[in-house]
């Protein structure tokens, strides 16, 4: 198994949705990313998104998109994202990376240089929101043949003439992204997630995650009753953001985890 598909098949043989954190690779500045990413694991998350920073995140809100601007000015780049993943393995090897983007950096990056390195460095899995399935040449078929997890997002519009086409070449997980819009914007009730996941279940085997919109306990706990996963990413941005210093913003991030992670196991 894959360090995803092992995660995911403990969870649910313990009864319980996984704690999927997003953080910025980067934000605020190389050392405090690292040590927010070496202590989310501890803090409760079982999977962990990393997001490369590029010039133009049309996906994400406002949260992301600062958090990316302030990588990007305290000079991360895709190669120190991944060297952030290396130092990250040598003292975890068992908690699942994905790292979640856009197709341009790593086309100039050069997608065999890239496979090769992410592999090389520990990387399960690639999110690339912008690489739909009928480009899957270009990066979802070298991922897989180097063992990396490519996952789809799917959405509220994604209707089921579709779906089988999105979700043919998944693995890993599916990320079910619960509101039409950008990263950050609202929630979508329970009701609406549920009916999704179940849909989605008639279409593929594979974890749902659920995410957008998740900053709460209390949301996690809803939504880890229904799903597979619970994403939470702009909820942890916004505490880097809001923290007075990196010391504090390392801190914010890792109590919010805990709390988030404590709502999920409730859940069970």
């Amino acid at each position: 198994m894959s360090r995803l598909e092992q995660r995911f098949h403990d969870l649910k043989a313990e009864g319980r949705a996984a704690l999927v954190t997003f953080i910025t690779a980067g934000d605020p500045g190389y050392e405090a990313s690292l040590e927010i990413l070496k202590g989310l694991p501890q803090a409760g998350a079982d999977v962990i998104e990393l997001g490369m920073p590029f010039t133009d995140p049309m996906a994400d809100g406002v949260a992301i998109q600062l958090a990316t601007l302030r990588a990007l000015e305290a000079g991360q780049t895709l190669a120190r994202t991944l060297q952030m993943v290396r130092e990250f393995r040598v003292g975890d090897q068992t908690t699942p990376i994905v790292l979640m983007g856009y197709y341009n950096p790593i086309h100039r990056f050069g997608v065999e240089r890239f496979i090769a390195q992410a592999r090389e460095a520990g990387v399960d899995g690639l999110i690339i929101v912008d690489l739909p399935p009928e480009h899957d040449a270009e990066l979802a078929d070298p991922a897989h043949a180097a063992g990396i997890d490519f996952i789809r997002l799917t959405t509220p519009t994604t209707d089921d003439a579709r779906l089988p086409r999105v979700l043919e070449r998944s693995s890993g997980f599916v990320y079910y992204v619960s509101v039409a819009g950008v990263t950050g914007a609202g929630s979508a009730t329970t009701e609406h997630v549920g009916e999704a996941i179940a849909r989605l279940r008639r279409h593929t085997d594979l974890p749902v995650s659920v995410g957008f919109g998740i900053r709460t306990p209390e949301q996690a706990a809803a939504i880890a009753r229904l799903a597979d996963g619970v994403v939470v990413g702009s909820a942890l941005i916004d505490k880097i953001a809001q923290a007075k210093t990196a010391e504090q913003a390392v801190s914010d991030v890792l109590t919010l985890c805990s709390a988030l992670a404590q709502g999920v196991r409730s859940a069970r």
